[in-house]
């Protein structure tokens, strides 16, 4: 069809001519009686009549008519009416015929009475062509023959379903009948058929509600449908038994079952956009696949030109308009030939994808991202759509774990969230209002919201045992990294506040796991009556850099403990620590046969810590039990072991060495980069471990504190800008996650966390923070 097709259409009025042909679907009546009466090679004529629309719609071609509008009142259009209403008045008659010949008769063989019930249920598909009309009608009457039609399939719910739901909300992730791209048949038909029943009841309880009417009233149509309904079941079973019930049913989700191919094929992956003022555009002939075929509008009713019927959902079928490809998308075949394709996925995506984008470059050309538009989790919460869009544009990272766990979009809602997040409007100017968002989040999330506050309430979470208190705080813990991560998105934490929060987090969370899993073991073999245990973090959990996906690195020392009772704690731990990171967005899983989580006795820590080190250069004991006084002993010990390494010329030239083949340079090489995050560290804690005035007070120090006391302030400002980096770039996706090939907005967030305007201007700074930080180790670590 050319592009300009709606204004060069051939201009047609109602006569007899233009209306005979609307007859056509009539002529499988008197097939299917005669089928009925006489069985045998009888039964192949409508065969034939129902499989011809593919054929004879390639031969006949396309039809190219539109009635004229404006000439055309809907009085004059009774010789069109006349067939769908005499087909709505043959149809019930003739199941019921059809029905008595198979069940009751007893006159044909089993084969065919078999295929008498495949022609009536091929037949019987036709019900939601003029059901589906007939529900659309202003009368009364039509409406209510339209819904007994549709129960004759066991789907009269469709009649709310459609017109309140489906045709209100197609396009957009409220709609289950609008198939989002990527989503197959399969997996479309069964939330599809469940969703209009439990919609179809939504909503007629709503409009109920609005009207202070109870849901028994009489004008709730679901008494209407489920007469119907029983009508038709209770004739099946008059006439066969209970046996012929269940037949009766399946034979009508076969007619569901083809309705909903064409439901699928008709919106699959046209998307209405949503406005900045947070409402769907407008219904369009866009948001439709159509087509126009001389023969199947002229046996269906015009069920092709389904763009203009969405468009004007009441216009009776001859007054549909066809679309031109300038206002409405064409599908690339005949019904027939989609039907072909629809079940099987994969030649379907095949086929249609392309198309789909074409669609969206065409009339969409601004939009470059439409992840948040295609992902189940829209369909699964179109409530929290706006948030999706943002978080899918923003943060690849949050998009996975919200389609993994849509939960988490909950959190947004928790009044500890929009306490802080405020909307928009509410001050002077848009400077000023996320000026006071900056500072209530900076103030709940680094001062109100400290680890004693988190640890208070995760003691108010009802758990029965360890492995109770590990899920619990991983959901919990979850909850909180999300919305700290949303804090940043929207500007509200910058990364250093951000990794104050989330450290937080961390240790409140492990440390409830570890004296949940100390407290199952009192309960078990009672308490200790000699000895301790200290679990002593190390690395980014110690100095509280802890960004998303940080890894659990715990030393736990114990003295005084049986052999057999200590490893079966130790055990414990592990199990329980590796079940709270399963599944985490605060932590990152924990490896079989990891060596993050250790045990020592604190005995062996003279002769066995400088194999730990650098790790022992960041401690913090988070967890005591038994003897108070083993955490103290163990910094001291911890101290001997760090003086000694430094002391060892050989053991301290390991650190001088750099990382053979530093990888590329660029924003997502920030780690391994030569003067990058990896870099920096190594020198800090040859600093750290060479350097006596530094000393060892503080038994976390991170980079930038220890560059600070040497006065060595470039690289110390160098480590706090690898930092920041690597929170935002954890935030937004795994590790490894490459921001240069990242959308606009990916690299706009990972730029203005940072503090830069563009994407271009961080990534000039990172080069020359690299360049800076490389000359400052290499003259650090030659002067030492």
């Amino acid at each position: 069809m050319g592009s300009n097709e709606t204004d060069v259409a051939q201009r047609i009025e109602p006569s007899v001519l233009n209306a005979l042909p609307h007859y056509l679907p009539l002529g499988i009546f008197p097939l299917i009686v005669a089928a009925a009466i006489y069985g045998g090679w009888w039964l192949l004529p409508p065969f034939v009549f129902m499989s011809v629309a593919g054929p004879l719609d390639r031969a006949l071609g396309v039809d190219g008519r539109n009635m004229d509008l404006a000439k055309t009142p809907e009085r004059r259009l009774v010789l069109h009416n006349l067939p769908v209403w005499i087909w709505a008045f043959l149809w019930p008659p003739t199941l019921v015929f059809g029905m008595w010949q198979i069940l009751v008769a007893d006159r044909f063989a089993i084969w065919e009475c078999a295929l008498l019930a495949i022609v009536l249920t091929m037949e019987a598909q036709a019900v939601f062509v003029v059901g589906h009309e007939l529900v659309h009608r202003r009368s009364v009457w039509e409406r209510w023959l339209g819904e007994f039609l549709l129960s004759s399939a066991s789907y009269p719910q469709y009649a709310t379903e459609h017109v309140y739901i489906h045709h209100a909300r197609v396009g957009t992730p409220h709609d289950v009948g609008s198939a989002p791209k990527g989503e197959s048949f399969w997996r479309y038909f069964p939330r599809e058929v469940a969703s209009n029943l439990t919609n179809s009841w939504k909503v007629v309880r709503e409009r109920l509600a609005r009207r202070r009417l109870p849901l028994w009233h009489y004008s709730n149509p679901f008494w209407r449908y489920g007469i119907a309904v029983a009508f038709w079941y209770a004739l099946v079973y008059w006439m066969n038994g209970l046996w012929a019930v269940p037949v009766f049913a399946f034979l009508g989700l076969c007619c569901v079952f083809s309705m909903k191919i064409s439901n699928y094929f008709q919106h699959y992956g046209l998307r209405r956009v949503r406005l900045p003022n947070g409402r769907w555009e407008k219904v369009m002939p866009r948001h439709s696949w159509s087509a126009d075929w001389k023969f199947s509008n002229w046996m269906f009713f015009n069920m092709q030109r389904h763009a203009d019927h969405h468009a004007a959902a009441s216009r009776h079928y001859p007054l549909l308009q066809v679309r031109g490809a300038d206002e409405s998308p064409e599908l690339p075949g005949t019904y027939a030939d989609m039907m072909n394709i629809v079940l099987r996925p994969r030649r379907w995506f095949a086929k249609m994808d392309p198309l789909v984008d074409q669609w969206r470059e065409r009339f969409y050309p601004e939009i470059d991202d439409w992840s948040a538009y295609d992902s189940p989790i829209s369909a699964t919460r179109p409530d929290a759509f706006e948030a999706i869009v943002e978080i899918f544009g923003a943060a690849p990272r949050l998009a996975e774990r919200i389609e993994r766990n849509s939960e988490l979009l909950d959190s947004l809602q928790d009044r500890e969230f929009t306490d802080l997040d405020l909307p928009e409007g509410f001050g002077p100017d848009r400077e000023s209002e996320a000026i006071a968002r900056r500072g209530l989040a900076r103030l709940y999330w680094t001062h109100e919201m400290g680890v004693r506050e988190m640890k208070d309430l995760i003691d108010e979470l009802p758990a029965v045992d360890a492995g109770e208190t590990a899920e619990i705080v991983r959901n919990w813990s979850n909850d909180k990294a999300f919305q700290i991560g949303m804090h940043v998105v929207r500007g509200n934490l910058s990364p250093a506040e951000a990794t104050t929060a989330l450290s937080n987090l961390a240790e409140a969370s492990i440390s409830a796991v570890v004296a949940a899993v100390v407290a199952d073991f009192v309960d078990r073999v009672g308490p200790a009556r000699a000895g301790g245990i200290a679990a002593v973090f190390l690395g980014d959990l110690a100095s509280q850099e802890v960004y998303p996906s940080v890894a659990i690195e715990i030393l736990f020392v114990h003295d005084g403990w049986r052999s057999g009772e200590i490893e079966r704690l130790c055990r414990r731990f592990r199990e329980t620590l590796t079940d709270l990171a399963r599944d985490s967005l605060l932590v990152s899983p924990v490896p079989r046969d990891s060596k993050s989580l250790l045990s020592l006795p604190l005995s062996e820590l003279a002769e066995r810590g400088e194999s730990l080190v650098p790790a022992l250069a960041r401690t913090r004991c988070a967890f005591e039990y038994g003897d108070s006084g083993i955490g103290r002993r163990f910094d001291a010990a911890r101290r001997d072991v760090l003086t000694r390494f430094g002391e060892s010329e050989a053991r301290i030239a390991r650190l001088r060495e750099p990382p053979e083949d530093p990888p590329e340079t660029g924003v997502s090489a920030y780690a391994r980069m030569r003067g990058g995050l990896e870099d920096v560290e190594r020198a800090a804690r040859f600093l750290q471990l060479t350097d006596a005035a530094i000393g060892h007070d503080d038994p976390a120090p991170t980079a930038a504190a220890v560059f600070d006391a040497a006065g060595v302030e470039p690289l110390a400002r160098a480590s706090a800008m690898w930092r920041d980096l690597q929170g935002v770039m954890r935030l937004v996706g795994e590790e490894g996650f490459d921001a240069d090939a990242a959308g606009p907005k990916v690299k706009s967030l990972v730029a203005n966390a940072c503090g830069y305007e563009d994407y271009d201007a961080l990534t000039s700074a990172v080069a020359e923070t690299a360049s800076s930080a490389a000359a400052g180790v290499d003259a650090l670590l030659s002067r030492a």
